[in-house]
């Protein structure tokens, strides 16, 4: 199970995180909360987590109703950003045009080298697992995202698969040593519609 940390300040703000230890705000807090308390009922066998605060307070919530300990990985920590880490999409957009386009943060990390970190430490984690057991991994968006895509065989750059939302998850398993995307963005429910929206 791959699950993405609580939303933090930077989030809302859309504001390139990267490898910034922004810690959660109060909604991730309560989301992680609530989503502890669905994962914890699937009886996870581990939980690792990237060493980055947001996606650790987020694990710690899981680990204190099963009692497991968090083992951390710093190869599951988001892509390095570089010089956009703290920036809007517009400031990105105005200060480093030709970066921009090229979706290559300068100083940073590029898509291929985050998928197969990211990807390398899915499999570590799947290989010291027993037949049948689950691991929780909770880990950042465009980690997950790109380490997904390449374990799923899809090109990282295209980003085929769509973006997990804050305290979301998705679901892979290994059939005859190939990877298999069981379930993907959930934990999200919809918005109610508001009665006055009804009438």
């Amino acid at each position: 199970m791959l699950w993405r940390h609580g939303q933090t300040t930077w989030n809302v703000e859309r504001r390139f995180q990267g490898q910034s230890d922004v810690p959660l705000n109060d909604a991730g807090v309560a989301q992680a909360v609530a989503a502890a308390r669905l994962l914890a009922a699937l009886r996870p066998a581990a939980i690792f987590s990237s060493d980055l605060s947001r996606a650790s307070r987020t694990a710690d919530e899981l680990a204190r109703l099963t009692g497991l300990p968090v083992q951390f990985d710093k190869d599951l920590r988001e892509r390095n950003g570089g010089k956009w880490e703290g920036l809007n999409d517009r400031e990105m957009r105005e200060q480093f045009p030709a970066e921009y386009a090229a979706w290559m943060p300068p100083d940073g990390e590029s898509v291929q080298a985050v998928g197969e970190r990211a990807a390398l430490a899915f499999e570590r984690v799947a290989e010291g697992l027993a037949p049948g057991s689950l691991a929780v991994i909770v880990s950042h968006g465009a980690a997950i995202g790109t380490g997904l895509s390449r374990l799923l065989g899809l090109p990282e750059q295209d980003r085929v698969l769509g973006a997990l939302s804050n305290c979301c998850w998705s679901v892979v398993g290994r059939r005859g040593g190939r990877w298999r995307l069981l379930e993907h963005n959930v934990g999200r429910l919809p918005e109610p519609v508001p009665d006055e929206v009804r009438a």
